[in-house]
């Protein structure tokens, strides 16, 4: 969804919409990629779990978060076992990137004169909206996920994993508490809680210890990967939410905190090429706090592109031209 609507307001080339996309590469399956469209928001719509939250699957953006998984063998393939059927464990990041990309329809259903489906979308993302302030907010930040049990991950009430970087920026990102002082709340929680002088880490606490209701993500050492390292590919969503509050000044220091060559100053430290984002760099937590790790193997770049473009330089291309 989002892809599509970059792709359209970057080009103006609508007949896109119209080209047959096959379904699981199958010949003989086309329909319109508008359809297509419609039917990756209604997947989700028809995959809520007992909190009207999206259902989480094996995992969501963080592959290594496997709600539903429980394996106790060594070796196993996280994101390929599951050991439970998947109708409970929820994840509040999915619902705040459905909010996004429901919102990107509606605006683009209302650019093709397509009435009904603007407003179908529009009543869907403000219901899942209403749904993450009943049962996606823990006070100062928003939740993470719901586990197999029920239980919150990624609230204050949580022994470890605390609070999580990833539904701070995406449900921002969507606007999502823009009108009632939560995004400000959430962004300076991320602040207080995630910042660290090399990045944002993904959660604080780390896990010290293997959870078998969260999965992998607790499988790695502390401050390492997905359990509290920073992870450079969430960093620019954090940025752009910055922006949509007006601290444009908090989204630079962000970005320099992560930029490859503003760290070569440090480069004892990052051990890293000046030229490429690393997919991490070790957390505060880790024994290495601040050495880059996987290099070429990262999303970053591509966001921060445009991160730094439509956002802190504020050049966005939209249906009717560029805004600025």
């Amino acid at each position: 969804m989002l892809a599509t609507v970059a792709y359209i307001k970057e080009t103006g080339d609508f007949s896109i919409l119209d080209a047959p996309v096959p379904f699981d590469n199958r010949d003989g399956t086309e329909t319109p990629l508008y359809e297509h469209l419609q039917r990756s928001l209604n997947y989700t719509l028809d995959r809520l779990g007992p909190h009207q939250l999206p259902l989480i699957g094996r995992a969501d953006w963080n592959d290594c978060l496997n709600l539903n998984t429980f394996s106790e063998e060594p070796g196993e393939s996280f994101q390929t076992t599951t050991s439970k059927d998947g109708k409970i464990a929820e994840s509040v990041f999915i619902a705040g990137l459905f909010v996004l990309a429901a919102r990107e329809m509606v605006a683009l259903a209302s650019v093709l004169g397509r009435t009904e489906d603007s407003k179908y979308y529009s009543a869907a993302a403000d219901k899942m909206v209403e749904t993450v302030y009943a049962s996606g907010w823990d006070g100062s930040w928003f939740l993470r996920a719901y586990d197999d049990f029920g239980d919150k991950v990624g609230s204050a009430k949580c022994e470890e994993g605390q609070i999580f970087i990833e539904p701070q920026g995406i449900c921002v990102m969507a606007g999502i508490g823009l009108e009632n002082g939560k995004a400000q709340q959430a962004l300076d929680s991320v602040s207080e809680r995630l910042a660290t002088r090399h990045g944002i880490v993904l959660h604080q606490p780390a896990y010290t210890r293997y959870y078998l209701n969260l999965g992998e993500i607790s499988r790695y050492p502390p401050g390492y990967k997905e359990n509290a390292g920073v992870f450079c590919h969430t960093t620019p969503w954090i940025m752009i939410a910055e922006t949509i509050l007006g601290r444009a000044k908090q989204a630079m220091d962000y970005y320099l905190r992560i930029n490859p060559s503003s760290r070569e100053a440090i480069s004892d430290i990052h051990r890293g090429e000046p030229y490429v984002y690393a997919q991490m760099i070790a957390g505060v937590d880790a024994q290495t706090f601040g050495e880059a790790k996987n290099s070429w193997l990262s999303g970053t770049a591509a966001w921060n592109y445009v991160a730094i473009t439509q956002w802190i330089l504020g050049i966005r291309p939209t249906y009717s031209g560029l805004e600025i």
